[in-house]
């Protein structure tokens, strides 16, 4: 495994994409829909993505590369806010075609991302600088750590709490700031004190922002001079590794879920490169020579610890119980389990929101050899929606659900669109998604449930509870229906709650407004009928909806019949 020659091949296949009149490397457009205020574009020039190419021309230590690194380093650092007087001072722009007064808002991120590519193209090569343009990018890092130390996010906040450790800690022993070094140890101090506890961190078993922190972690470990700081990255990463190992399913080749933050339900090929690059080829899915390797990886030290190279090769069973947030023994604390056979996992959490990022209930199961996924969404004119809470009691495979409504969270996002409990829609529903491998994939609508068989396993979900007091009688018992549709990608299986001509939908004032559910998995269909019966539905005081066990579940579920405060 040649990393050098890896990053050279990656940066050759990036030349094409440097504009040389504006000095920057072009990439698409694509926007998560906040921060710019970009609908549409052919293309943009991205100044984090800039500086990394700039990093990796320099990594390359091809004589060729050097003043186009140095030309993209000099327009990045032009293109900071240098202004003390300003709130934004310290940061960038996502784009050299948005200046910072046009975004909405900007984003403080950006300090610690671009400050700690400059960072390393600073210490990693900072001789081969004209001293001018070292001076000016030296000044630049200094300025986003002071913007980084004015916002001081907490350790909640896991991937900016390394990251801004970083920038901070190896700026302040590079550049003879004590201040700043000061601060980054004792930010990596708080973030491993915080996480402690739970053994886990705050976007929790998240595919991409956990080999973010693995890659920043790494970075850390390797930069420092401080022993202390490597050995807080030190622990943190065994930590860390040991969450990835332990939900890696070995034979669909997939992380169980849940996940609390993740783009894509499948694993994509970036995350599939840095697990094969960290396990130095005990996971393989590439020659590496077609490893689609990323300059970010290159001297970062990243490499699973040896004990835990044997999870990504034989399937671990048995049922998982995390807490990562809050404490045990609290109402506040939430936990995650996952349940591993060889055949399938199957992932919850006691609590979340439904946000697009977010996989509350996942599924991997492995049909044929392929790996198909099982998801749980709530949709709002097609669009998850982050007002709908998802409850859970899981036990191995039997667990029960349900959906209830906050009225104090956002639409499509937790807290930037915030709603006041009132939307408009002209459509509800509830959605069981179905993709990846479809072949040996069906499902059927039945009296008050659903079933989906993948491959021979069946998956069973029952209407325990409905109550949604906005729609008509009609409406009421035609909600009871699971709709199948099924295109050449995704398999749905829906409870539609309101589908029609665009409505004024007031969650303060529904009286009912929660969703209960059972749900199982077993290989044979005809076991169904023989799990034990869900006890009665209890009404709470006309304000909460509770049901006390299903199979395996002995626990209680209890879900707000009315949409209350409390978003997640």
């Amino acid at each position: 495994m040649d990393h050098r020659q890896m990053l050279i091949r990656k940066i050759r296949s990036m030349e094409s994409r440097y504009n040389p009149e504006v000095r920057l490397l072009r990439s698409a457009f694509s926007s998560p829909g906040y921060h710019t205020t970009i609908k549409a574009a052919d293309y943009i020039h991205s100044t984090r993505d800039s500086l990394n190419y700039a990093l990796g021309l320099l990594d390359t230590e091809l004589p060729e590369y050097e003043q186009q690194a140095l030309d993209i380093i000099e327009r990045v650092v032009s293109l900071q806010d240098s202004d003390r007087s300003h709130d934004t001072f310290g940061i960038w722009p996502w784009f050299y075609e948005e200046p910072l007064d046009q975004m909405a808002p900007p984003d403080w991120n950006w300090a610690d991302f671009c400050g700690s590519k400059l960072l390393l193209a600073v210490k990693r090569h900072g001789h081969r600088f004209p001293e001018p343009l070292r001076e000016a990018a030296a000044q630049s890092v200094c300025n986003a750590c002071e913007a980084i130390i004015k916002r001081n996010v907490g350790p909640d906040y896991t991937n900016i709490a390394i990251l801004g450790a970083l920038v901070t800690l190896v700026a302040g022993e590079q550049f003879g700031h004590e201040a700043y070094a000061a601060y980054g140890l004792e930010r990596l101090i708080k973030l491993y004190d915080y996480t402690k506890p739970r053994q886990a961190f705050q976007e929790y078993n998240s595919p991409v922002y956990t080999c973010v922190a693995l890659l920043e972690l790494s970075k850390l470990r390797e930069e420092a001079r401080s022993g202390r700081a490597v050995e807080i990255s030190e622990q943190l990463l065994r930590m860390t590794w040991k969450t990835v190992a332990e939900h890696y399913h070995v034979r669909t080749k997939q992380w169980s879920g849940p996940h609390a933050r993740c783009y894509e339900t499948l694993l994509n090929d970036h995350t599939k490169a840095f697990l094969q690059i960290a396990t130095e080829g005990a996971l393989m899915f590439f020659p590496w020579e077609e490893l689609p390797y990323e300059e970010e990886w290159y001297k970062s030290g990243v490499l699973c610890p040896p004990e835990y190279l044997a999870f990504f090769t034989v399937q671990n069973t048995g049922q998982i119980r995390q807490l990562f947030e809050g404490n045990e023994g609290e109402p506040a604390g939430k936990w995650a389990i996952t349940y591993r056979t060889q055949q399938y996992s199957l992932g919850s959490f006691d609590q979340m929101d439904f946000w697009n990022q977010r996989r509350p209930l996942l599924a991997y199961i492995d049909n044929g050899g392929s790996p198909t996924y099982m998801r749980l969404r709530f949709l709002h004119d097609g669009y998850d929606y982050c007002s709908a809470r998802f409850r859970s009691c899981q036990e191995q495979s039997d667990m029960l659900l349900g959906i209830d409504f906050v009225t104090d969270g956002g639409d499509t996002h937790p807290s930037l669109d915030k709603i006041e409990g009132v939307i408009e829609a002209g459509d509800l529903r509830l959605r069981l998604e179905v993709g990846g491998c479809l072949d040996r994939v069906s499902a059927s609508a039945l009296e008050g449930g659903a079933e989906i068989e993948v491959c021979g396993l069946y998956f069973r979900i029952g209407n325990l509870f409905t109550g949604f007091s906005e729609l008509s009688v009609e409406e009421q018992e035609q909600r009871l229906s699971w709709e199948i549709h099924r295109d050449e990608t995704v398999l749905y299986t829906d409870l539609v709650l309101y589908s029609g001509p665009r409505v004024r939908l007031d969650f303060r004032k529904l009286q009912q407004a929660a969703l209960l559910f059972s749900f199982s998995v077993d290989e044979d269909s005809s076991n169904f009928e023989h799990l034990d019966q869900p006890s009665p539905v209890e009404i709470v005081a006309g304000t909460q909806v509770r049901i006390r066990g299903f199979g395996r579940v002995n626990k209680a579920l209890e879900l707000n019949l009315q949409p209350a405060p409390g978003s997640l």
